[in-house]
């Protein structure tokens, strides 16, 4: 696997995993929403997982989807910085449950979340590919899940 390669795959692992702490900490923060930061907590963390055990695999560079990762290792190594920065900020000071909400937003239409989503749209065209959807059917747009506990929310 190229270093660029690599290094894209270790900050996007990076990123999944940081959006997963963030939302276990709302899930904590928000007794009335747990269930919905619970679940989105346990998909990074899935997304994170698998990004790790295609990391293991001994496979030719073009086995692995080539629009799996963001193109621009730099919007994913500021999101990271990001989201560090703002649990930081949250431990000492909580947000307020709609800032929570519109952080979560904000940070799944960033660069490489917004790309994971629109790598599960895309046509497979590869077995990693097909293996990645796959296990990931089940998971929506996290983004549109989150405008809609929003709109839902903003109703009650």
């Amino acid at each position: 696997m190229p270093e660029t390669f690599q290094k894209h795959l270790d900050e996007s692992i990076k990123l999944e995993l940081n959006l997963a702490t963030l939302y276990t900490l709302f899930n904590d923060l928000f007794a009335e929403d747990e269930d919905f930061w619970w679940e989105l907590a346990m998909e990074e963390s899935g997304h994170a997982s698998l990004l790790q055990q295609e990391k293991k695999q001994p496979q030719r560079k073009e086995f692995f989807p080539e629009n799996l990762l963001a193109s621009d290792l730099q919007s994913l190594i500021d999101s990271n910085s990001k989201i560090s920065t703002l649990m930081l900020r949250y431990k000492e000071m909580p947000p307020s449950r709609r800032d929570a909400l519109q952080t979560a937003l904000d940070l799944e239409m960033a660069a490489g979340e917004s790309h994971f989503q629109q790598f599960l749209d895309s046509p497979t065209n590869s077995p990693a590919a097909n293996i990645f959807k796959q296990l990931n059917q089940e998971d929506c747009d996290h983004a549109a899940r989150i405008r809609q506990y929003m709109q839902k929310e903003a109703t009650e």
